[in-house]
């Protein structure tokens, strides 16, 4: 059990969010209607903040669910949003809300992850996509950016495969840069030391104005496309809900659709 006197103060943890959110001190204050002088104070460990007041500048700052029960913590107080299993009896209105999603999304691929891209539902167009891939990288937990840029996943049926490292891989960075989650981190650096395709530019063509489109081989050789949305539960007080994306892929041709349907019929 880590001692407490090894836990980051609370002030520090706000003054590193401050400073990833690229705000001062000023800037932090008057955005959250306090004083500068308190805020430095509390930054510096001269002034305990109340519960009330880490949750205000957590929620100007944008601060995950996660790390606002860690920055209560740090400050000596209850963690303020529950996290349960997604097994749990009391998340059953949200594993409905997924499956709705995911069945209604049939027969294109649709799948659920959480926090660190680990794949916790999917449903049958899924199938199309990780076909021909290492059984072992699709093992509980299978972790979905592996899953994508590992070559023996779906990196060697990928045609636009540099085009689609660099969109996952600016994702990741985005994320790690926002969550500072130090397993985003290792999973950013694990992934980004796959190799990329000989030439790899890393960069979107012309035909990616709109969307950067996955082209991948389908089970019979032929190229799918695929354009893809993200959903999240935007009104989520719990940290596991809070933490769900759904990425749904669409076909980006009729091709595609025909191919879908044929496949799943």
């Amino acid at each position: 059990m880590t001692d407490v006197a090894e836990r980051p103060r609370v002030g520090t943890l706000l003054r590193d969010w401050r400073r990833r959110r690229r705000m001062s001190q000023l800037d932090l204050a008057l955005e959250a209607g306090v004083s500068a002088r308190h805020l430095s104070f509390v930054e510096t460990g001269r002034s305990r903040p109340s519960p009330e007041l880490l949750l205000h500048l957590a929620d100007e700052l944008e601060v995950p669910l996660r790390e606002r029960n860690g920055l209560l913590l740090a400050a000596g107080y209850a963690p303020a949003f529950d996290q349960r299993s997604l097994d749990d009896p009391e998340m059953r209105a949200v594993r409905d809300a997924m499956q709705l999603v995911l069945d209604g999304h049939d027969p294109y691929p649709a799948l659920v992850v959480d926090r660190t891209w680990n794949l916790l539902a999917a449903n049958r167009g899924v199938a199309v996509l990780t076909d021909g891939a290492d059984p072992r990288l699709l093992e509980p937990p299978a972790n979905c950016m592996r899953l994508a840029l590992h070559r023996r996943g779906l990196a060697p049926r990928i045609r636009n495969l540099g085009e689609w490292r660099a969109h996952l891989l600016e994702r990741l960075r985005r994320q790690v840069a926002l969550s500072g989650d130090g397993e985003l981190e290792a999973l950013l650096a694990e992934v980004a030391a796959y190799p990329g395709p000989p030439g790899d530019e890393g960069h979107a063509g012309a035909e990616s104005a709109i969307a950067v489109p996955l082209r991948i081989a389908g089970p019979d050789g032929e190229e799918l496309r695929f354009i893809s949305t993200v959903t999240t539960f935007g009104t989520a007080v719990e940290v596991t809900a809070a933490e769900l994306s759904i990425e749904s892929f669409f076909p980006a041709d009729a091709a595609t659709a025909g191919a879908l349907r044929a496949y799943l019929r």
